[in-house]
């Protein structure tokens, strides 16, 4: 009796566990596709709303974005953006080759990884929040034209250590323009922000930061065709 007691306890807490596991899954899954029409709200402006901390972020339409920013953020951050399904696999295969050798991990994130982070998942670098992005970086990939992936990344990204988030609030607390208006020096300051928005500050740029700024400008103008993927009707206006 206590045996099958015990049996049917476990039994109960694996059900359990699996219908937190389905709704965990369904979540993505359903909202992916509302994020088509919707302009989503990301996980670390849900935590800040629900700690009572300020959140200033204001929509813009991918449109009303500077090229030269668009371009500059994927030369910078995601140089096969509009080459891969979500997922960079050589540069993920690297890393996994890294893990396993007992190396530094140089990080193999994505723009579309990314969005699936600040969307579904949580901060805090590990294993199991790597491989959950995976799979989401695909679906996706699958579900939302690059253009829109685009729109949302740049809408949704910490720029600034006070709840600033997206390239308009971004835009505002260090230059006071609009992110319409940013032309090469103040684009490109702006993506150096991006690694840790906490520390670095594009409206008073460190000699470092200056430096990688000029780096992404050259690199954009050599190879700023390779970001023609967001563009309006695949062109960019640099």
């Amino acid at each position: 009796m206590a045996r099958r007691r015990k049996s049917k306890g476990i039994w109960r807490i694996l059900r359990w566990l699996g219908l937190a596991a389905a709704v965990l899954v369904a979540i993505p899954v359903l909202l992916t596709p509302v994020y088509l029409f919707v302009d989503p709200v990301s996980v670390p402006m849900l935590e800040r709303y629900l700690t009572g901390r300020p959140v200033d972020r204001e929509w813009r339409d991918i449109g009303d974005i500077s090229d030269r920013l668009k371009a500059s953020v994927i030369l910078s951050e995601d140089g096969q953006f509009c080459r891969h399904w979500g997922v960079d696999l050589g540069a993920l295969r690297d890393e996994v080759d890294n893990f396993m050798a007992g190396k530094d991990a140089r990080g193999a994130s994505t723009i579309t990884m990314q969005v699936a982070r600040n969307l579904f998942l949580w901060n805090e670098q590990s294993v199991v929040r790597k491989a959950l992005e995976v799979p989401l970086a695909f679906y996706i990939d699958l579900v939302l034209p690059k253009r829109r992936i685009m729109e949302i990344y740049l809408n949704i990204a910490e720029w600034g250590p006070e709840g600033q988030f997206g390239v308009a609030a971004g835009a505002r607390r260090a230059f006071g323009i609009a992110p319409q208006n940013l032309d090469w020096r103040t684009a490109t300051l702006l993506v150096t922000a991006l690694p840790n928005p906490m520390l670095r500050q594009p409206g008073r740029p460190s000699p470092g930061m200056l430096r990688i700024a000029g780096i992404i400008e050259a690199r954009v103008i050599e190879y700023g065709d390779r970001a023609s993927c967001v563009g309006e009707n695949g062109r960019l206006a640099l």
